[in-house]
Formats: structure tokens, C-alpha cells, sequence
């Protein structure tokens, strides 16, 4: 064992009280693989992971950092889908870094692009103008962005990315994760990270089965949560639809038409087999409804005229012609994660490595298969049929096909946690019925262990199980750290969308300001445990440590507490 690896194990050892190195360990004499060592090992550069290597890093910690992708950035940059956030996200509701980092985007516009008079002078400039959200920007931005806040950091050598690098192997002692090792996709090249503390950035809580952590995939049953909305009975294989997004511009006056897709005929014939029944047909514009499940009809315009349904041309914009200097872009841009090319026929969590490729492949194909049919067969208000001048814009996602290079991930393993948020802890129906109070007066569940806060409504997707939506209103809610601390291990710490939730209450934590908060909190539980020498776990149970930490949070603009 290099020396190295024994003064980082020992470290470990003195941050937590362990007594002793897995003799096993001590007596290993087998050829080891290059060693990084850090004071946290980021596993993922999801948007979770971001947010943690900011905390980590803020607070002086040695990170090193891996990705899947050769993006980092997660659901904003590699899944190319603009935030979703809630209504008060410009003046409060999320750590004032997200905020930050917000505004740091539009000043990127401002000083990097050819914006008009009007939409530089915006202070809220929303680049897209796309309406799902109020700030909806091409994904390399958001990329230009987090590089340049690590920028300095990978300069001296405090942190440590790894791009294309996904994790192969654990070795544990005891209930402690020793090492993570990890293998680049382009060289097959290993490395093992030995670091006092791990964090699960991944988007499909990669680290859980390698390390034997404890975890739960898909649906629970409804007597183990006892949430109103869950199931009868437990469908760990009943998870939510991925997507394979896409950017695609429309010109005016242009043909893009080109080849059919391999599997068009199946895509465009295929009803899914859903239960309440779907709409019809998953090409259309038509769809169910998330809150009643009824048909509804959306329409599809990209030339500006107006539409009488909502035009999914707007609906996530991420780029509007008109806020930008004429002739800087041929045409508008939007990006398509809409209904029609969510994918249900399987999972990426649960399955082999093989199947999973497959589901991948299987995605790509319904959207490429979405966009021929919006070229050919879209119906069109003058009674027409197809938009031929739209086209997919590759040099928007890093990739040669022009589909982000990561699928949209909206549900991952969960860690079984100290504590579960469940739906009678946020849910609006279910808190109203335990508590009998409504209108201003309910309330989320407070959580004197809170270490960030979020909104959003319950929202799931249809499922590889055949659950059509399941959507329901919430209310404001904290991120406790309970849901934070795995029941068993005791140096790995979530960081994304793989925390203490059930399938159910996923729906609301799954965003990107909540997930942005999850990060941040584990990177700075990561450096008080550290300069504590005290355990996550002991964090969260002894009332004046957990009171020096959330005061330590709340001093570097993390809101615990809705006002």
C-alpha cells in the first residue's frame, strides 16, 4: 500500500472515529492503479455534483471530481433541458449560488453574444423565451458558466475533473467506503479515489450497488409508505420514462427533410399501453392530461403565427431570433421534451448493461422518429402537413446525431435513508387530510433538521410499469438531512436525485434548483464533518452540532426555511 493511501485511510479514520484500517487493506500487495486522493471524492458531475464541488470547494476542501460525459452540468447541459423552477425562484426559494449562477448566464449573453438593445438591458433577460420556464438558454452556456467557476480551482490544482470516467469498483472496510475506482471510456485507463468522504452525483445513483449501500428503485407499495397515491403494491421496475432530447431550428423557406428513421413505422404507429389509456397515438398532438389524464390538444406552429392550444414550439425555447443582433441564427431553437418522446418500453436502472444501451438506442429512435414526423406528417393550420425547414443543430449538444449526448433522467436509485420524505409530508391532498387545515394556513411537514428548501408539484411521468401521469399539487418544502444519511454507510453522502424520497415525492425533489441544493449542503456537510471530526450521521443527531451547521449554511446563503 502507498503511503499515500495509508494517510488518506487514516484521515478518514481520525474524521470518523474508526479504530482501525481493514487489515485486508494494510496486507494488500497486489499492483494498485494510479491514486488520486482528495479530501471528497465527487462521484458524478451532475448538477448535484456541481453544486457540491462549489460547497466543497468554497469552504477550501481538495475535490476530485468525475463525469460520465465530456459535459458536466447533468440535467442543464449533457441532458440539454432548461431549469425547471418555481415562480419565486428570481428573489427567493433556493441557495443564493443558484441565483448567482443564474444571473452569471445572462451576463454571459450579455458580454459573449450579440444580444438586441431591448434584451441586453433585460435584467431578467430569458434568452429563449421559452415559457416553462424564465430562464430557458442554450446548454452551452450553463457549460461556459460552470467552467468558469472552476476554472481557477482546476488551475491550482484543488480540484480534479475526470471527464468520460464512470466508477467500476469499491472497496469497502466495514461500513466505510475505503476507495472508488474508475475507468475512463476513452483509454480504459483506472484510477482509484481514496478520499475520507464519497458523494453519489451520478444520475442513476451509480455508487449504491458498488458499494452495497441500501436502496430502492421505482414504486413502493402503499403499506409501507402509507402515501395516498402509491401503489397497492411494490414495482421496483415500475420507473419513471427517460428522455432523449433534442434541440431543433426552424427555417423559414428551407428543406431539412432527410432519410426516414430506421424504426419510424413503429414509432408513428405505436399507442401506449397505459393505464388510465393514453390519448391515442404517441405521435400526435394530442396527449393525457397530467392532472385529470383527459385528451388534450396542444398545437405545433414554429413560424410565429398564433395557435389556440399551447404552442409546444414555445413551450421550451431556447433560443428566440428576435433577442438576439439579425442574422446571428438562421432561426429559432427549440428544445423537445414533450410528451411525445418520452420513452416507457424500459429502464436504465435495474438492468444489464446491454438492455440499457438498448433503451438508450430505442429513445433515440422515437426522437428521431418525433422529428421526421414534425418535418412530414405534423398538421399544419392551413391544413397541410409538416415543417421541412426544421432542423436538428448538433453543434448545440456535442453530439454528431444532434440528440443530447445523456438521456433526461427523472428517477434514479434512492438511498434508504435515516429519514423519508413521503407524500404526507409534502403532498397538498394528504397534508390537508392529516391536518385538517387548508388555504394559507397548510403547511409542508417542517423539518428541524432542514438544510434546504424547494417547490415543485408532484410530477411523474408515465412509467415503464404502465402508469400514465401521476401529478398533484405540493406544497413548499425542506430538504431534511436525515434524507441525506444512508441508513448503514457512513462516509457516503447523496448528492442528486438519489437521496431518502419515494417514487411519489422524486417527482417534486427531482428539480433543478432542488437538486442544485442537495449538492451544495453535501459539499458543505462534507467540510464541517471534516473540521469537526464528527460523523454525518452524528451531525444530524446531536441538536448543537446540527445547529452550528445550519447556521454555517444559512451564513453562505442557504434558505432553510420557507418565509
Amino acid at each position: 500500500m502507498s503511503l499515500n493511501r495509508r494517510r488518506l485511510l487514516q484521515s478518514a479514520v481520525a474524521a470518523t472515529g474508526t479504530v482501525s484500517i481493514a487489515p485486508w487493506l494494510i496486507a494488500q500487495t497486489a499492483k494498485e492503479q494510479p491514486e488520486l486522493s482528495a479530501d471528497v471524492a465527487i462521484i458524478g458531475g451532475s448538477l448535484g455534483g456541481c453544486a457540491a464541488a462549489i460547497g466543497a470547494l468554497r469552504r477550501g476542501l481538495k475535490v476530485v471530481m468525475t463525469e460520465e460525459t465530456s459535459w458536466i452540468g447533468g440535467q442543464l447541459t449533457s441532458q440539454i433541458v432548461p431549469p425547471d423552477e418555481h415562480g419565486h425562484i428570481e428573489t427567493h426559494g433556493s441557495n443564493t449560488s443558484y441565483r448567482k449562477f443564474r444571473n452569471d448566464i445572462r451576463e454571459h449573453y450579455r458580454q459573449e453574444y450579440p444580444l438586441t438593445d431591448a434584451a441586453k438591458a433585460n435584467a431578467r433577460l430569458n434568452p429563449g423565451g421559452g415559457s416553462v420556464s424564465r430562464l430557458c438558454h442554450e446548454p452551452k452556456v450553463a457549460l461556459a458558466v460552470l467552467n468558469q467557476i472552476f476554472a481557477p480551482y482546476l488551475k491550482t490544482g484543488q480540484l480534479r475533473l475526470l471527464l468520460e470516467t464512470v466508477p467500476v469498483a469499491a472497496e469497502m472496510s466495514g461500513d466505510r467506503i475505503a476507495s472508488v475506482t474508475v475507468q475512463s471510456a476513452k483509454s480504459a485507463d483506472k484510477h482509484v479515489v481514496i478520499a475520507p468522504y464519497f458523494l453519489d452525483a451520478t444520475e442513476l445513483g451509480d455508487l449504491l450497488p458498488l458499494t452495497g449501500a441500501e436502496y430502492v428503485t421505482g414504486a413502493e407499495a402503499k403499506s409501507e409508505t402509507g402515501e395516498l397515491h402509491a401503489a397497492d403494491q411494490a414495482e421496483p421496475d415500475n420507473q419513471q420514462s427517460f428522455t432523449a432530447c433534442f434541440p431543433m431550428q426552424y427555417v423559414d423557406g428551407q428543406d431539412f427533410v432527410g432519410d426516414k428513421p430506421a424504426d419510424y413505422e413503429f414509432w408513428r404507429n405505436y399507442v401506449p399501453d397505459l393505464t388510465p389509456a393514453w390519448s391515442g397515438k404517441l405521435l400526435d398532438l394530442h396527449y393525457s392530461s397530467p392532472r385529470d389524464l383527459k385528451p388534450k390538444k396542444l398545437d405545433f406552429d414554429p413560424t410565429g403565427k398564433p395557435t389556440k392550444a399551447l404552442n409546444l414550439w414555445l413551450y421550451r425555447r431556447i433560443v428566440d431570433a428576435s433577442n438576439f443582433v439579425p442574422g446571428t441564427y438562421e432561426g429559432s431553437v427549440t428544445l423537445v421534451n414533450w410528451p411525445q418522446n418520452d420513452y416507457m418500453l424500459g429502464n436504465l436502472v435495474g438492468v444489464t448493461p446491454e438492455e440499457k444501451q438498448k433503451h438508450i438506442d430505442q429513445a433515440k429512435q422515437l426522437s428521431l422518429s418525433l422529428f421526421y414526423w414534425l418535418q412530414t406528417e405534423c398538421p399544419r393550420a392551413d391544413g397541410g402537413s409538416g415543417f421541412a425547414g426544421l432542423r436538428l443543430v448538433p453543434e448545440m449538444t456535442g453530439t454528431k446525431d444532434g440528440i443530447a449526448m445523456y438521456p433526461y433522467v427523472r428517477e434514479s436509485r434512492r438511498i434508504l435513508a435515516e429519514f423519508t420524505v413521503k407524500e404526507q409530508h409534502v403532498g397538498r391532498q394528504q397534508r390537508s387530510e392529516i391536518t385538517g387545515l387548508s388555504g394559507n394556513d397548510l403547511k409542508a411537514a417542517q423539518f428541524s433538521d432542514s438544510v434546504g428548501i424547494g417547490y415543485y408539484h408532484i410530477d411523474l411521468h408515465p412509467s415503464s410499469g404502465g402508469n400514465n401521469y401521476i401529478d398533484f399539487a405540493s406544497l413548499p418544502f425542506q430538504i431534511p438531512l436525515g434524507s441525506m444519511v444512508p441508513k448503514r454507510i457512513e462516509n457516503l453522502i447523496p448528492a442528486c436525485k438519489n437521496l431518502g424520497v419515494t417514487h411519489l415525492t422524486n417527482g417534486c425533489y427531482r428539480l433543478h434548483p432542488v437538486e442544485w441544493c442537495i449538492g451544495e449542503a453535501a459539499g458543505c456537510l462534507v467540510s464541517y464533518c471534516l473540521e469537526k471530526s464528527i460523523s454525518p450521521r452524528a451531525v444530524r443527531n446531536t441538536p448543537d452540532k446540527l445547529a452550528d451547521f445550519q447556521r454555517s449554511l444559512t451564513s453562505e446563503g442557504m434558505e432553510l426555511a420557507w418565509k
